[in-house]
């Protein structure tokens, strides 16, 4: 088994090389941009591209990329079932309904009148929500029919942008009075007002649709249940101040006793459905208790998890003490 890997620093692929020379597996660096990405495979068994949803060249490539291969018989990572919904909530909206899965009510259009109508009759909040982000970008609270009517107006004329220079900058100054960041992060948000990434200049606009989901009160915190292979690991992420959204917000917690392991046992459950190799499923939980499933995604951040004191084997056994999920990943890929 050879496995070519596209490395991009601070991504997956770190750990990933790390595993390969620690266990004398034999893989090659590769990038995946070249033309002759296909041919320069020719020798390997498999392909691992930790690709990321705010790299825009990513974004054109990856999956057209990594689906090929997959077709042609080679093992990638992340496989078709892992990653064709990946950065984009509504593909994971219809995929969680077809397999019954637990899902926050999820509504999505495509005609500016039937959105408009739906917003005079529903009952306020609702979470608005663009398909595509992380750490809780391009989400916001909308508590009245006239918040939605402007935001079904936009997404049906202009359009919203994925990176808001302007949320990003607001993002930046609660980290640093959070002591989460520096000064010269949020001077380079401020350069952000001015001059905009590389990823903002290349991506369209979001038009086209709206997409919203129930608000679901009385939640200070979500849990982030992760699932390799037949194994899982979890965190719980509290929402940020005078907010509601958790994901971003920094405040973790790492202990097994602060877990709920229904959730655990669903994400084994739903994984299992799914056949993905790697999902990440935040959970919630409605008024009488029971989780839901809010969205999913195949990447995370690395370090953050390195926390963990532990993981859940697929029968619930709890296995104490460190471990690396990346090389988890390296498993499931080398694997006859």
């Amino acid at each position: 088994m050879k496995i070519a890997i596209h490395h991009r620093p601070g991504s997956f692929s770190d750990r990933w090389i790390a595993y390969c020379e620690k266990t004398s597996i034999p893989y090659k660096l590769v990038n995946a941009f070249d033309s002759d990405i296909v041919e320069q495979l020719s020798d390997c068994d498999a392909f691992m591209w930790h690709h990321h949803h705010a790299v825009y060249k990513d974004v054109v490539a990856a999956k057209k990329i990594l689906f090929a291969l997959e077709h042609a018989g080679i093992k990638v990572f992340p496989d078709f079932k892992t990653g064709w919904h990946f950065d984009d909530k509504v593909a994971q909206k219809y995929l969680l309904e077809a397999i019954g899965a637990p899902l926050v009510p999820s509504y999505v259009f495509y005609d500016k009148q039937e959105a408009l109508a739906w917003a005079k009759a529903t009952i306020y909040p609702k979470v608005f929500k663009l398909k595509g982000g992380a750490g809780a970008a391009n989400v916001r609270l909308v508590r009245s029919e006239g918040e939605a009517r402007k935001l079904i107006g936009k997404a049906f004329g202009r359009g919203f942008p994925q990176y808001d220079r302007f949320a990003a900058l607001k993002e930046r100054f609660r980290k640093f009075r959070q002591k989460q960041a520096s000064l010269f992060y949020v001077l380079k948000g401020i350069g952000r007002l001015l001059y905009t990434t590389d990823f903002a200049k290349q991506q369209p606009n979001e038009r086209g649709y709206v997409y919203f989901q129930e608000f679901i009160p009385g939640n200070d915190s979500d849990l982030r249940v992760i699932v390799i292979g037949g194994r899982a690991f979890a965190v719980k992420r509290f929402v940020r101040e005078n907010d509601f959204r958790a994901s971003g917000s920094g405040a973790i917690e790492f202990g097994r006793e602060a877990m709920d392991e229904r959730c655990v046992a669903l994400a084994f459950e739903v994984n299992k459905k799914l056949g993905a190799q790697v999902v990440a499923y935040d959970f919630v939980y409605d008024e009488t208790g029971n989780p839901l499933i809010v969205e999913i995604c195949y990447g995370f951040a690395v370090e953050p998890y390195d926390a963990c004191p532990g993981y859940w084997d697929e029968g619930l056994n709890w296995v104490e003490g460190g471990f690396v999920p990346q090389e988890w990943m390296v498993e499931i890929i080398s694997k006859d």
